[in-house]
């Protein structure tokens, strides 16, 4: 009941955007379309579905046919015929295994449940890019807000450092304040300088895991409510992890592996038919090495039979591929403890660093509030000459520092928030109710690949379903651009 109630929470919140700014729900969306990281694990999961395919094959019949055309050069004593040729030679056969020591069995069987892995693995990998575009997102928003703290800040250093020059020249103020409110003046333009490099930086990586580039962005909706200590957040998290359910669903795999590995050592049982049919050509008569009597000109054979194949020694073989499989199988199982260690640690990360960022927005609150009213009065102290202009300076950095502080903690919280649904396997596309048309469905490729009997039919060549963010004036001359 707490999944399903916080994702229908967190659905409510993505439904809820401004109509005149780029929304994350927007944001989400595109990602979910276009990004290459997610497009490129669905065609790896696709590569997952022919396992099974090709496992299943191992226990179907196969036809071959057999075609030649042959003349002999030199014939002596009893293989000698009437006839040089040429012959046509054509022959049909039929093989299907009906017993082969569970390895068909326990090969069908691994290859399902890595398709099982698999789409634990897309929706983790759904989750991982959602979380980068939430930051992304969040990145974007912070730094705008940081490059206008900047700006205002500069306009208002420019502002006293023209009132600290006209006070100097009527002796009120020393050249000592001018040059504090020169230093100060300069130091804000380097802070906006950064700042602009730094938004720059975040707008491009918006680019490259969104798609687009960003234009106004509205303020996210709220988080849904999230679990109140970390042993409730991990306990979800252990029970709905996908990277979790994956390395798990691997493990079980390579248990099949070790089944199908032991079956080589076991007999095989296969039926067998076949069809021969002769020609000659040039000739009254052939002959027969069979029973040593000439022949006529066509001859066909049927034939049908059922052969068992018993192995005695392989050379060591069976017992090497055993411990092959084993130790790769003891190798998942180690992986899947760490897999469970980095859940547990990834998710009480997350909710500490979501509680220190909670912390943190309520204290810079306070502080912000606090050094709007200590500028205010010591912008009032210093017009009646007991506040230096070196003080003013003072409080409105301080001011300035708290509010970049506050706008850091925000960012820091709501992106702390989606990394503990992450974690908790709350934040893929089925969790967030994503607009823009039907969600991919890992399920359809498999039913249609994973039975095929056919040996012709294929797909036809893909072609990229993620965007390409080049511009026509980055493009290189002669060079044809990516689809977009």
């Amino acid at each position: 009941m707490t999944r399903y109630f916080a994702i229908a929470t967190l659905i409510a919140a993505l439904a809820a955007g401004t109509a005149s700014a780029d929304t994350l729900r927007e944001a989400l969306a595109s990602t979910y379309r276009a990004n290459p990281t997610l497009t490129g694990q669905r065609e790896a999961l696709k590569s997952t579905d022919a396992g099974v395919a090709i496992a299943r094959a191992a226990g179907r019949p196969t036809v071959a046919a057999t075609i030649g055309v042959s003349r002999d050069i030199t014939q002596a004593g009893t293989l000698r015929r009437t006839s040089n040729g040429p012959f046509l030679n054509g022959g049909l056969d039929l093989s299907y295994p009906l017993f082969q020591g569970g390895s068909v069995r326990n090969g069908i069987r691994a290859a399902k449940t890595r398709t099982e892995a698999g789409r634990a693995t897309l929706r983790a990998v759904e989750g991982d890019i959602f979380t980068e575009a939430v930051a992304a997102y969040m990145d974007v928003i912070r730094d705008w807000a940081i490059v206008e703290l900047n700006q205002n800040q500069v306009r208002v250093l420019s502002t006293n450092l023209e009132a600290t020059r006209d006070r100097f020249q009527i002796g009120d103020l020393t050249r000592t304040d001018v040059a504090q409110s020169e230093a100060r003046q300069s130091l804000g333009r380097s802070t906006l300088a950064t700042a602009q490099g730094r938004l720059t930086s975040s707008e491009e990586n918006y680019r490259r895991v969104i798609g687009q580039a960003p234009g106004a962005l509205a303020p996210p909706p709220p988080l849904p409510p999230l679990p109140t200590s970390p042993d409730q957040a991990a306990q979800i998290a252990l029970a709905n992890n996908p990277d979790l359910i994956a390395v798990t669903r691997q493990a079980e795999a390579a248990g099949f592996d070790v089944r199908s590995a032991r079956a080589s050592r076991l007999p095989t049982v296969s039926a067998l038919g076949s069809a021969d049919y002769v020609r000659t050509f040039g000739g009254s008569a052939g002959f027969n090495p069979n029973t040593g009597e000439s022949s006529t000109l066509t001859g066909t054979a049927t034939s049908i039979g059922v052969q068992g194949r018993v192995p005695l020694y392989q050379g060591g073989l069976p017992a090497a591929r055993i411990r092959q499989a084993q130790a790769i199988e003891g190798q998942t199982l180690e992986q899947r403890v760490a897999t469970e260690r980095a859940v547990v640690a990834n998710t009480r990360a997350a909710f500490a660093t979501y509680q220190a960022a909670t912390n943190a927005i309520a204290s810079n609150q306070v502080a912000v509030s606090a050094n709007e009213l200590a500028l205010e009065g010591a912008r009032a102290e210093n017009g009646v000459g007991t506040r230096t202009i070196l003080d003013v300076l003072n409080a409105e950095q301080e001011l300035l520092n708290s509010q970049v502080a506050l706008v850091t903690a925000r960012r820091d919280q709501y992106v702390a928030g989606f990394q503990l649904l992450n974690a908790m396997g709350q934040a893929e596309a089925d969790d967030l109710g994503l607009d823009g048309g039907p969600l991919y469905d890992p399920l359809g490729n498999y039913r249609r690949v994973a039975g095929d009997w056919n040996d012709w039919s294929g797909d036809r060549h893909h072609d990229p379903v993620a965007t390409s963010t080049v511009t026509p004036a980055e493009q290189p001359q002669g060079v044809t651009p990516a689809p977009r």
